[in-house]
């Protein structure tokens, strides 16, 4: 008979696993992360002969999830290579082949107190495969009633820094075991390569918007540079449909002469694209920076500093820090996301763990015009922050520069768990093309 053990959660120790390991007395060990799971018919029997048939390390499946007095299905993606977020949902119960449970146990270097399971998992996936069930297996209690956009800055809650911390270095460990990890060793930008009449350029894509777009351009006009550089102001509408371009107009025709207009064609843009659109416009600026078309800075020296940044570190990207506020500008908690936990040395290894490099952020302009932005509305910015990082340094600025408000209409505010999976799968997939590349770079610098 198959041994089940109750584990309480995804945030546990290596010791617990070990008295785990030390118990069970059968070839395949159930750990399970919630109480009370409900099996559907023959399930067990479905996922454990799954495991012989395949040779599976470890195998995980879909389920249903009962909140208050509604149930819904619940699937989980496919673990794939670039899985390595710490926060991947495998669902609440895991086979894993014991033998191996005890072997990744017995070779672990050292006792994790939160991070157990997570480096357990990616020791698991370098020994097999994490086999993903497509089945609806068991029924689990949800108890986190939290909308989608509520949960997204847990894992930079500076209350979780320690656990955040031992994420990180099991996640260190991986990468150096499979061949991804990158020494601190950069490439430097020149500050003053080509030809720009203006020295950044703040960006702003947007689409259907009209409550707060000019809340945003107002907010970018009223940047103060040193009198060395020049900067403006690229706004980039994506037919929008709601009064958004009738807004714009308004203030374009108040005559500010460094602000600059583009209606996009009615082909496929998304944000990416709105984004190249504007870092191959004529008018693009050395530095092109961030402002999303919900938010605004918080302050008048936030291009300054983002220009002082990149010329005195030589850096392809600076990311900024930001606060969370409601959309009349109170703040939220957590409230200040200043993203601590990027290191000069280690960031670019991190940022295959973590979601998101924080905001605002701001990219070097002729390096930006040969990679370009992939042309999709969701993890565009992550996508180009990672490729940037395999060869680059990633400048921080600690100071807050950025009020990034939270409202009903943020894409990520509520999504449903069908558009969560298809984001994570997508980030998931961006990590895997990166980790792939880095280990080709590694072999060919031998």
């Amino acid at each position: 008979m198959t041994n089940t053990f109750f584990l309480g959660g995804r945030l546990c120790s290596t010791e617990s696993l070990r008295r785990i390991a030390a118990e069970t007395g059968s070839d395949k060990t159930y750990l399970m992360l919630k109480p009370d799971i409900r099996w559907v018919a023959y399930a067990q029997e479905r996922m454990e002969a799954l495991m012989d048939d395949t040779g599976a390390a470890m195998v995980y499946a879909d389920r249903f999830q009962q909140l208050g007095g509604t149930l819904t299905q619940a699937p989980v993606i496919d673990c794939q290579q670039g899985a390595l977020r710490d926060d991947f949902d495998f669902g609440s119960v895991l086979l894993v082949k014991t033998e191996l449970l005890k072997k990744a146990l017995a070779e672990t270097s050292r006792d994790w107190k939160y991070a157990g399971l997570y480096d357990l998992r990616l020791r698991l996936s370098r020994m097999g495969e994490l086999l993903h069930v497509s089945e609806y297996m068991y029924y689990e209690q949800e108890d986190d009633t939290r909308k989608s956009g509520e949960k997204l800055f847990d894992y930079v809650d500076p209350k979780n820094r320690e656990v955040q911390v031992e994420m990180e270095e099991a996640v260190t460990e991986h990468l150096k075991a499979v061949g991804g990890y990158l020494d601190p060793h950069f490439r430097e930008i020149d500050p003053d390569e080509g030809g720009f009449e203006y020295e950044a350029s703040v960006v702003i894509p947007c689409k259907n918007r009209v409550r707060t777009i000019e809340t945003a351009i107002r907010s970018a006009l009223s940047q103060k540079t040193d009198s060395r550089y020049k900067f403006n102001v690229i706004v980039v509408d994506d037919n929008s449909t709601d009064g958004t371009a009738e807004v714009i107009k308004s203030i374009v025709a108040e005559g500010h002469d460094n602000l600059v207009y583009i209606a996009q064609d009615p082909t496929w843009h998304a944000i990416g694209g709105n984004w190249n659109a504007a870092l191959h416009h004529e008018k693009c600026g050395r530095f092109a920076i961030q402002l999303d078309s919900d938010d605004t800075y918080s302050g008048t020296d936030t291009v300054q500093k983002f220009i002082d940044t990149f010329r005195r570190e030589r850096c392809a990207m600076v990311i900024g820090t930001y606060q969370l506020t409601d959309f009349d500008g109170n703040i939220l908690p957590p409230g200040v996301i200043d993203h601590r936990e990027w290191t000069p040395d280690n960031g670019r290894n991190n940022a295959l763990r973590i979601n998101g490099l924080g905001a605002p952020r701001a990219f070097y302009t002729p390096l930006m015009r040969q990679l370009n932005f992939p042309t999709t509305k969701y993890g565009e910015d992550y996508a180009v922050g990672l490729r940037i990082s395999r060869e680059y340094k990633i400048g921080r600025i600690y100071d807050v520069l950025y009020n990034c408000r939270r409202w009903d209409d943020n894409s990520d505010a509520n999504c449903d768990i069908m558009a969560m999976n298809a984001n994570n799968l997508y980030k998931d997939r961006l990590r895997t093309w990166e980790l792939k590349a880095r280990i080709a770079l590694n072999r060919r610098r031998g």
